[in-house]
């Protein structure tokens, strides 16, 4: 896996890939069409940020590369990347609890807050692609 050079593309499977850590500015992506959607971008070094449809979705502090990344009724799954370890937060249902998956461990259950952000530390400094999966219990 490496940065995404479009700074957003659908793929074939019907999920998306974002995000490009290795800019030194920030660049964004307006007004991307997926699914009926119009998706934002703003990535770079420092930050990689995702809206749909004017809401929130994804962000991670500093930036990453996000492949494969799914929206269902039941939660978020995602592949990402980056060179240092990252703090993500994900747009999800208001006061819900998620079961978290990380690079295949199980992180345990999680709650969002009343504006249904969660938001997690991944390890990813050496360890490549990591999979997020998050279920909604």
């Amino acid at each position: 896996m490496s940065v995404v050079k479009e700074l957003l593309r659908s793929e074939k499977d019907g999920s998306i890939s974002f995000g490009d850590y290795s800019l030194s500015d920030k660049s964004k992506l307006e007004d991307f069409k997926h699914a009926g959607d119009l998706l934002k971008v703003k990535t770079f070094k420092e930050i990689t940020r995702l809206e749909k449809n004017g809401s929130f979705l994804y962000e991670s502090v500093p930036g990453t590369a996000v492949e494969n990344f799914v929206e269902t009724a039941d939660g978020i799954s995602f592949t990402v990347e980056g060179p240092e370890d990252a703090m993500i937060t994900v747009g999800l249902a208001e006061d819900s609890e998620y079961d978290v998956s990380v690079g295949g461990a199980d992180s345990g259950r999680m709650k969002t807050n009343l504006g249904g952000k969660l938001a997690m530390s991944v390890e990813l400094a050496g360890a490549g692609a990591v999979k997020v999966e998050i279920k909604k219990i």
